[in-house]
């Protein structure tokens, strides 16, 4: 069963990130995302919260946009993001398991 918050270092292993750029992009992005708060005052993200970084990932880092870029970005057409993201994903899952079967080889 899936959890229903994630704190922010799990947050940050999902998507292969820092703790500091996960809590930079949580401030950074204000209309996007909206971490809940514990009662110790920590983040704490939801599964759309962490789709939410993974779009601002790979806009960021894998198309070079600026953050305004991204937001506009994310804004616009999230739906487009949304699947270029998941082509990712999978290719990347393809590769790992390409490269599994050519060490056991």
């Amino acid at each position: 069963m899936e959890k229903l918050f994630y704190t922010i270092g799990e947050t940050a292993e999902a998507i292969g990130e820092s703790v500091s750029l996960v809590r930079f992009w949580s401030n950074s992005f204000p209309r996007l995302l909206k971490p809940h708060r514990n009662a110790k005052g920590n983040r704490q993200f939801t599964a759309e919260d962490i789709d939410v970084l993974k779009h601002i990932h790979f806009l960021v880092k894998e198309k070079g946009l600026t953050l305004e870029g991204a937001e506009r970005a994310l804004m616009a057409d999230k739906a487009s993001v949304s699947k270029s993201v998941k082509a990712l994903e999978s290719l990347k899952e393809i590769r790992a398991q390409l490269m599994e079967i050519k060490n056991s080889i």
